[in-house]
């Protein structure tokens, strides 16, 4: 399954719905990343419920992201990952910088 995305506001915060495989070659979320960034958004939620294939190049879009985001003095954290991207998270160490949220109460 290809990468799809959708994104909503709560409050303040831009929501982006990932489902599908994140990759290296595909590019949407950086793009919806600097889209948002550049309307002037700076908090982030990445619903990550729905990914179904992640690796650890993939790992390079979140990296991406979070530099993007941190570099205009906002706020990424991930929803309710996947199984497989917490694996991921935690092999690399990133689940102790990448703020993890269960549930959008804790948006």
């Amino acid at each position: 399954m290809a990468l799809a995305l959708k994104s909503h506001q709560v409050r303040s915060v831009m929501v982006i719905d990932i489902v599908g495989r994140l990759t290296p070659l595909d590019r949407s979320l950086r793009e919806a990343v600097h889209r948002s960034l550049n309307a002037g958004k700076r908090d982030f939620v990445l619903r990550m419920t729905d990914v179904s294939y992640m690796d650890v190049a993939g790992l390079e879009q979140l990296i991406s992201a979070y530099t993007s985001i941190r570099n205009m003095n906002g706020s990424i954290r991930l929803l309710a990952p996947s199984q497989r991207v917490r694996d991921l998270l935690k092999m690399t160490q990133l689940d102790t910088i990448l703020g993890i949220v269960e549930d959008e109460t804790g948006i």
